[in-house]
């Protein structure tokens, strides 16, 4: 995502990338009332692209972030698989 569209996301700033996530979340909101999985792939793959490009923008590694949140067990109960009510407060 950085090398495809960093100098675009760098002027559209970290509030403006912000919004066009929250635009592809709505999308993928609107899919999942369907059943129609090959769209549901391709704005998964939109949100996850945007939150890549907004990673970017604010100079943040994705993958380190989620590394060090998510160390292969839960933040919160620090089990594997996770042993937390099944909604999070």
């Amino acid at each position: 995502m950085h090398d495809l569209y960093f100098e675009n996301d760098k002027k559209r700033g970290g509030l403006g990338n912000f919004v066009w996530l929250v635009s592809e979340i709505g999308e993928l909101a609107r899919v999942l009332r369907t059943e129609d999985k090959d769209k549901m792939k391709e704005e998964v793959a939109d949100v996850f692209a945007w939150l890549a490009s907004l990673a970017n923008v604010l100079n943040i590694d994705l993958e380190e972030a989620v590394q060090k949140k998510y160390p292969g067990k839960c933040p919160r109960c620090k089990d594997n698989p996770c042993k937390c009510q099944l909604l999070h407060p």
